[in-house]
């Protein structure tokens, strides 16, 4: 993440909460699909505003929320809510890269190799997944089976 993303993280983590906030409406109005894509009123929405409300996205007794001061929308995601395309190792653990280009930095203790995937515990309640390249990249690079 560079200085500019974790500005712009830290700009919009002081405007959104969980509580207090009102559900718009109970229909579901944004998608998640199970390759990463996300849907509005199930027309496709540009990578650039996916990313955007992607920083808004909480995960709150199984549901999905968009999140802003003022309203509280549902999200319907397929499987997980972030697809993790790429892996690096730093110091403190791990950085991985979404498919919308935004990055996280984990711990080691973040990441659980499961029977369905490898998956990764983030911010917000959120639970991404590593595509197919991405799994085989961390599993070769980082994985000990000794």
């Amino acid at each position: 993440m560079t200085d500019s993303d974790t500005e712009t993280v830290s700009s919009i983590a002081q405007f959104t909460h969980q509580s207090g906030v009102k559900l718009c409406s109970e229909d579901v109005l944004f998608r998640i699909l199970s390759d990463g894509r996300w849907l509005y009123l199930d027309s496709p929405l540009p990578t650039k505003f996916a990313r955007m409300f992607s920083y808004i996205l909480h995960c709150i007794g199984g549901e999905y929320f968009l999140i802003t001061p003022v309203e509280k929308v549902k999200v319907a995601v397929e499987s997980w809510p972030l697809l993790l395309v790429d892996v690096e190792k730093n110091d403190d653990g791990f950085c991985f890269t979404s498919s919308l280009d935004t990055r996280f930095h984990v711990a080691d203790t973040a990441i659980e190799v499961k029977e369905k995937g490898i998956l990764v515990s983030l911010n917000k309640g959120l639970i991404a997944s590593l595509n197919r390249a991405c799994y085989y990249r961390y599993i070769n690079e980082y994985l000990s089976f000794d």
